[in-house]
């Protein structure tokens, strides 16, 4: 069972930076798709950012695209989301996802970090 604890949210002011990490207690190399994804009150949820199957490729939501980076230190099995230009509408719960061994599927979830804007 692999488990995901995502820290570093927080509150902060239209234009501030928070960076957010996702401890995994399982490998994260390419070959199961990561990604980020956020919930807020009357929303669904959207995926912010992944890393695909068996590439280095990185997606973005055209929403965060510019202001937010994805990265990953396989080396501790930690994922990274740097957010910055965070604006009012970036207030969610923020997630990291693990696909399982079905492709697209992501079935290993965090308990997820809150950002707020204050």
């Amino acid at each position: 069972h692999v488990q995901l604890v995502e820290s570093g949210g927080g509150s902060v002011q239209a234009g501030g930076t928070l960076r957010l990490s996702c401890a995994v207690s399982g490998d994260i190399n390419d070959r199961y798709q990561i990604g980020w994804f956020r919930e807020s009150p009357g929303k669904e949820r959207e995926g912010v950012a992944a890393i695909g199957r068996r590439t280095s490729t990185t997606t973005y939501a055209d929403s965060v695209k510019g202001r937010f980076t994805f990265s990953r230190d396989v080396t501790k099995n930690i994922l990274y989301l740097q957010m910055n230009s965070l604006k009012s509408e970036d207030t969610a719960l923020y997630y990291c996802a693990k696909e399982g061994s079905v492709p697209g599927e992501f079935n290993n979830w965090g308990q997820g970090t809150q950002v707020t804007f204050s």
